[in-house]
Protein backbone atom coordinates (compact mmCIF):
# COMPACT_ATOMS: atom_id res chain seq x y z
CA UNK A 1 0.00 0.00 0.00
CA UNK A 2 1.32 3.61 -0.73
CA UNK A 3 2.16 5.49 2.55
CA UNK A 4 1.79 9.28 1.79
CA UNK A 5 2.66 12.06 4.70
CA UNK A 6 -0.41 13.96 5.94
CA UNK A 7 0.16 17.64 6.32
CA UNK A 8 -1.98 20.46 8.39
CA UNK A 9 -2.60 23.99 6.90
CA UNK A 10 1.04 25.50 8.13
CA UNK A 11 2.55 22.98 5.87
CA UNK A 12 4.27 20.76 8.40
CA UNK A 13 3.74 16.98 8.30
CA UNK A 14 1.94 15.47 10.85
CA UNK A 15 1.42 11.97 10.30
CA UNK A 16 0.86 9.11 7.53
CA UNK A 17 -1.80 7.49 5.62
CA UNK A 18 -1.68 4.01 3.94
CA UNK A 19 -3.76 4.61 0.43
CA UNK A 20 -5.30 1.62 -1.29
CA UNK A 21 -2.85 -0.42 -3.58
CA UNK A 22 -6.41 -0.75 -6.54
CA UNK A 23 -7.41 2.98 -6.35
CA UNK A 24 -3.86 5.02 -5.52
CA UNK A 25 -1.65 2.53 -7.33
CA UNK A 26 -3.93 1.28 -10.29
CA UNK A 27 -2.22 1.02 -13.92
CA UNK A 28 -3.48 4.04 -15.79
CA UNK A 29 -5.31 3.17 -18.85
CA UNK A 30 -5.20 6.33 -20.82
CA UNK A 31 -8.13 4.87 -23.42
CA UNK A 32 -10.26 5.57 -20.17
CA UNK A 33 -9.43 8.86 -19.29
CA UNK A 34 -10.12 9.79 -22.89
CA UNK A 35 -13.34 8.35 -23.01
CA UNK A 36 -14.46 9.87 -19.91
CA UNK A 37 -13.36 13.16 -20.52
CA UNK A 38 -14.69 13.18 -23.59
CA UNK A 39 -18.41 11.96 -22.26
CA UNK A 40 -17.89 14.96 -19.48
CA UNK A 41 -17.41 17.82 -22.49
CA UNK A 42 -20.02 16.15 -24.45
CA UNK A 43 -22.49 16.19 -21.64
CA UNK A 44 -21.57 20.05 -20.71
CA UNK A 45 -22.79 21.39 -24.26
CA UNK A 46 -25.70 23.15 -24.24
CA UNK A 47 -27.04 21.62 -27.45
CA UNK A 48 -29.17 24.70 -28.32
CA UNK A 49 -28.13 25.45 -31.93
CA UNK A 50 -30.46 25.46 -34.46
CA UNK A 51 -31.28 27.15 -38.37
CA UNK A 52 -34.58 28.15 -40.23
CA UNK A 53 -35.56 25.76 -42.67
CA UNK A 54 -37.98 26.57 -45.73
CA UNK A 55 -41.07 26.73 -43.18
CA UNK A 56 -39.78 29.16 -40.59
CA UNK A 57 -38.01 31.92 -42.92
CA UNK A 58 -40.11 34.96 -43.54
CA UNK A 59 -41.14 35.52 -46.96
CA UNK A 60 -44.86 35.23 -49.17
CA UNK A 61 -46.07 31.86 -50.34
CA UNK A 62 -46.79 32.53 -53.78
CA UNK A 63 -45.32 31.57 -56.53
CA UNK A 64 -43.29 34.66 -58.11
CA UNK A 65 -44.35 34.04 -61.57
CA UNK A 66 -45.65 30.91 -63.77
CA UNK A 67 -44.21 27.94 -64.85
CA UNK A 68 -43.56 28.34 -68.66
CA UNK A 69 -43.04 30.89 -71.30
CA UNK A 70 -40.54 33.36 -69.38
CA UNK A 71 -37.47 31.87 -70.14
CA UNK A 72 -36.73 31.79 -66.93
CA UNK A 73 -35.69 28.97 -64.31
CA UNK A 74 -39.03 27.54 -62.42
CA UNK A 75 -39.09 28.89 -59.32
CA UNK A 76 -42.46 28.14 -56.55
CA UNK A 77 -41.54 30.49 -53.40
CA UNK A 78 -38.93 32.85 -52.40
CA UNK A 79 -38.00 31.08 -49.00
CA UNK A 80 -36.41 28.12 -51.63
CA UNK A 81 -33.30 27.03 -50.09
CA UNK A 82 -31.55 27.99 -53.62
CA UNK A 83 -31.99 31.44 -52.50
CA UNK A 84 -30.38 34.62 -50.91
CA UNK A 85 -32.16 34.25 -47.52
CA UNK A 86 -33.99 31.25 -47.97
CA UNK A 87 -33.85 28.25 -45.56
CA UNK A 88 -31.19 25.95 -44.48
CA UNK A 89 -31.50 22.45 -45.43
CA UNK A 90 -30.33 19.93 -43.15
CA UNK A 91 -29.05 22.63 -40.33
CA UNK A 92 -28.55 21.82 -37.22
CA UNK A 93 -31.52 21.01 -34.58
CA UNK A 94 -31.41 21.72 -30.83
CA UNK A 95 -30.24 18.21 -28.98
CA UNK A 96 -28.76 16.62 -26.43
CA UNK A 97 -25.15 15.01 -26.77
CA UNK A 98 -25.10 13.06 -23.58
CA UNK A 99 -24.53 9.36 -23.91
CA UNK A 100 -24.62 6.57 -20.92
CA UNK A 101 -21.05 5.58 -19.72
CA UNK A 102 -21.18 2.79 -17.44
CA UNK A 103 -20.26 3.28 -13.85
CA UNK A 104 -17.32 0.67 -13.84
CA UNK A 105 -15.39 2.62 -16.99
CA UNK A 106 -15.51 6.04 -14.59
CA UNK A 107 -14.69 4.70 -11.84
CA UNK A 108 -11.90 2.90 -13.78
CA UNK A 109 -10.90 6.31 -14.98
CA UNK A 110 -10.64 7.68 -11.07
CA UNK A 111 -8.54 5.45 -10.46
CA UNK A 112 -6.31 5.74 -13.48
CA UNK A 113 -6.33 9.57 -12.90
CA UNK A 114 -5.97 9.32 -9.18
CA UNK A 115 -2.63 6.96 -9.39
CA UNK A 116 -1.10 8.80 -11.85
CA UNK A 117 -1.41 12.02 -9.72
CA UNK A 118 0.07 10.49 -7.01
CA UNK A 119 2.97 8.53 -9.09
CA UNK A 120 3.74 12.11 -10.51
CA UNK A 121 4.13 13.43 -6.59
CA UNK A 122 1.42 16.08 -7.75
CA UNK A 123 -0.94 15.09 -4.60
CA UNK A 124 -0.87 16.64 -1.41
CA UNK A 125 -3.18 14.72 1.16
CA UNK A 126 -4.27 17.57 4.22
CA UNK A 127 -5.10 16.75 7.83
CA UNK A 128 -8.22 18.80 7.58
CA UNK A 129 -9.75 21.87 5.51
CA UNK A 130 -10.42 23.39 9.32
CA UNK A 131 -10.28 27.12 8.79
CA UNK A 132 -11.02 29.87 10.94
CA UNK A 133 -11.99 32.90 8.62
CA UNK A 134 -13.65 32.45 5.04
CA UNK A 135 -11.17 35.43 3.72
CA UNK A 136 -9.35 34.70 0.63
CA UNK A 137 -6.10 36.56 1.36
CA UNK A 138 -5.53 34.09 4.05
CA UNK A 139 -6.31 30.94 2.23
CA UNK A 140 -4.23 31.98 -0.31
CA UNK A 141 -0.88 32.56 2.24
CA UNK A 142 -1.75 28.75 3.25
CA UNK A 143 -2.12 27.71 -0.21
CA UNK A 144 1.34 28.75 -0.87
CA UNK A 145 2.58 26.72 2.09
CA UNK A 146 1.19 23.37 1.13
CA UNK A 147 2.83 24.03 -2.76
CA UNK A 148 0.49 25.83 -3.62
CA UNK A 149 2.41 27.66 -6.58
CA UNK A 150 0.89 25.88 -9.24
CA UNK A 151 -1.32 27.34 -11.49
CA UNK A 152 -4.45 25.11 -11.29
CA UNK A 153 -5.40 23.35 -7.67
CA UNK A 154 -8.07 20.85 -7.33
CA UNK A 155 -9.33 20.69 -3.91
CA UNK A 156 -11.08 17.85 -2.88
CA UNK A 157 -13.01 17.79 0.91
CA UNK A 158 -15.96 15.53 2.15
CA UNK A 159 -19.22 17.13 2.73
CA UNK A 160 -19.67 20.74 2.95
CA UNK A 161 -17.35 23.40 4.46
CA UNK A 162 -18.64 26.57 4.20
CA UNK A 163 -15.56 28.87 4.92
CA UNK A 164 -13.29 26.89 2.33
CA UNK A 165 -16.21 27.38 -0.56
CA UNK A 166 -16.27 31.08 0.72
CA UNK A 167 -12.14 31.34 0.51
CA UNK A 168 -11.65 29.05 -2.39
CA UNK A 169 -14.33 30.45 -5.01
CA UNK A 170 -12.73 34.00 -5.80
CA UNK A 171 -9.45 32.50 -6.32
CA UNK A 172 -8.64 31.81 -10.20
CA UNK A 173 -7.30 28.09 -11.29
CA UNK A 174 -8.98 27.02 -7.92
CA UNK A 175 -11.68 24.53 -7.82
CA UNK A 176 -13.40 22.80 -5.00
CA UNK A 177 -15.01 19.54 -5.41
CA UNK A 178 -17.08 17.04 -3.16
CA UNK A 179 -15.89 13.64 -2.98
CA UNK A 180 -19.74 12.53 -4.87
CA UNK A 181 -18.77 14.78 -7.57
CA UNK A 182 -15.53 14.30 -8.32
CA UNK A 183 -14.50 13.77 -11.98
CA UNK A 184 -11.73 12.38 -13.92
CA UNK A 185 -11.69 15.73 -16.32
CA UNK A 186 -10.93 17.61 -13.34
CA UNK A 187 -7.99 15.46 -11.99
CA UNK A 188 -6.63 15.85 -15.83
CA UNK A 189 -7.53 19.73 -15.77
CA UNK A 190 -5.83 20.59 -12.57
CA UNK A 191 -1.95 20.16 -12.27
CA UNK A 192 -2.16 19.64 -8.30
CA UNK A 193 -4.20 17.80 -6.17
CA UNK A 194 -5.17 18.56 -2.34
CA UNK A 195 -7.32 16.37 -0.85
CA UNK A 196 -8.02 15.85 2.92
CA UNK A 197 -7.48 12.39 4.67
CA UNK A 198 -11.12 11.59 5.26
CA UNK A 199 -11.55 12.45 1.47
CA UNK A 200 -8.82 10.32 0.75
CA UNK A 201 -10.11 7.45 2.84
CA UNK A 202 -13.16 7.07 1.62
CA UNK A 203 -12.35 7.34 -2.23
CA UNK A 204 -10.38 4.01 -0.71
CA UNK A 205 -12.93 2.56 0.20
CA UNK A 206 -15.66 3.66 -2.32
CA UNK A 207 -13.31 2.77 -5.11
CA UNK A 208 -11.61 -0.74 -4.44
CA UNK A 209 -12.58 -3.16 -6.85
CA UNK A 210 -14.85 -6.04 -4.69
CA UNK A 211 -15.02 -9.02 -6.71
CA UNK A 212 -18.02 -11.17 -5.70
CA UNK A 213 -17.36 -14.65 -4.74
CA UNK A 214 -18.33 -17.54 -7.37
CA UNK A 215 -20.30 -20.19 -6.58
CA UNK A 216 -19.01 -23.52 -6.47
CA UNK A 217 -19.67 -25.89 -8.59
CA UNK A 218 -21.96 -28.35 -8.31
CA UNK A 219 -20.34 -31.90 -7.32
CA UNK A 220 -21.10 -34.60 -10.46
CA UNK A 221 -21.86 -38.00 -9.17
CA UNK A 222 -20.24 -41.05 -12.08
CA UNK A 223 -23.61 -42.89 -11.61
CA UNK A 224 -25.80 -40.13 -12.49
CA UNK A 225 -24.85 -39.76 -16.67
CA UNK A 226 -25.97 -43.31 -17.10
CA UNK A 227 -29.55 -42.60 -15.49
CA UNK A 228 -31.01 -40.65 -18.76
CA UNK A 229 -29.38 -43.34 -21.29
CA UNK A 230 -30.96 -46.11 -19.53
CA UNK A 231 -34.70 -44.27 -19.67
CA UNK A 232 -33.96 -44.25 -23.50
CA UNK A 233 -33.49 -47.61 -23.81
CA UNK A 234 -36.43 -48.61 -21.53
CA UNK A 235 -38.97 -46.57 -23.59
CA UNK A 236 -37.33 -47.95 -26.48
CA UNK A 237 -37.70 -51.16 -25.35
CA UNK A 238 -41.50 -50.48 -24.03
CA UNK A 239 -42.23 -49.75 -27.76
CA UNK A 240 -42.42 -53.05 -29.46
CA UNK A 241 -44.05 -54.56 -26.68
CA UNK A 242 -46.79 -52.04 -26.80
CA UNK A 243 -47.34 -52.64 -30.34
CA UNK A 244 -47.39 -56.87 -29.58
CA UNK A 245 -50.00 -56.27 -27.08
CA UNK A 246 -52.30 -53.77 -29.12
CA UNK A 247 -52.05 -56.56 -32.22
CA UNK A 248 -54.42 -59.41 -30.76
CA UNK A 249 -56.58 -56.54 -29.45
CA UNK A 250 -57.34 -55.28 -33.13
CA UNK A 251 -57.61 -58.78 -33.87
CA UNK A 252 -60.35 -59.36 -31.50
CA UNK A 253 -62.14 -56.31 -32.58
CA UNK A 254 -62.34 -57.34 -36.29
CA UNK A 255 -63.42 -61.04 -35.78
CA UNK A 256 -66.98 -59.89 -34.51
CA UNK A 257 -67.29 -57.82 -38.03
CA UNK A 258 -65.78 -60.75 -39.91
CA UNK A 259 -68.82 -62.96 -38.68
CA UNK A 260 -71.42 -60.47 -39.58
CA UNK A 261 -70.24 -60.45 -42.94
CA UNK A 262 -69.99 -64.13 -43.07
CA UNK A 263 -74.08 -64.36 -42.16
CA UNK A 264 -74.84 -61.54 -44.85
CA UNK A 265 -73.11 -63.73 -47.06
CA UNK A 266 -75.23 -66.58 -46.40
CA UNK A 267 -79.02 -66.12 -46.74
CA UNK A 268 -80.74 -66.21 -49.92
CA UNK A 269 -82.05 -62.94 -51.90
CA UNK A 270 -85.26 -62.45 -51.94
CA UNK A 271 -87.16 -62.83 -55.33
CA UNK A 272 -88.78 -59.42 -56.91
CA UNK A 273 -92.69 -60.17 -57.09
Amino acid sequence: MPVVDVRNLEGKTVGQVELSDEVFAARVNPHLLHETVRHYLNKARAGTHKTKDKGEVSGAGRKLWRQKGTGRARIGSIRSPLWRHGGTVHGPRPRSYDYVVPRQMLAGALRSALSSKLKEEKMTVIEAWSLETHKTKAFREQLSKLDGESPTILLVDTGENENLGKASRNLAGVKLVNTIALEPYDLLRHERLMISRPAAEKLSRSLAVTKKPRPDAPVQIAGATAAPAAKRESKHEARPKAEKAAKPAKAAKAAPKAKAKAKAAAKPKGKKG
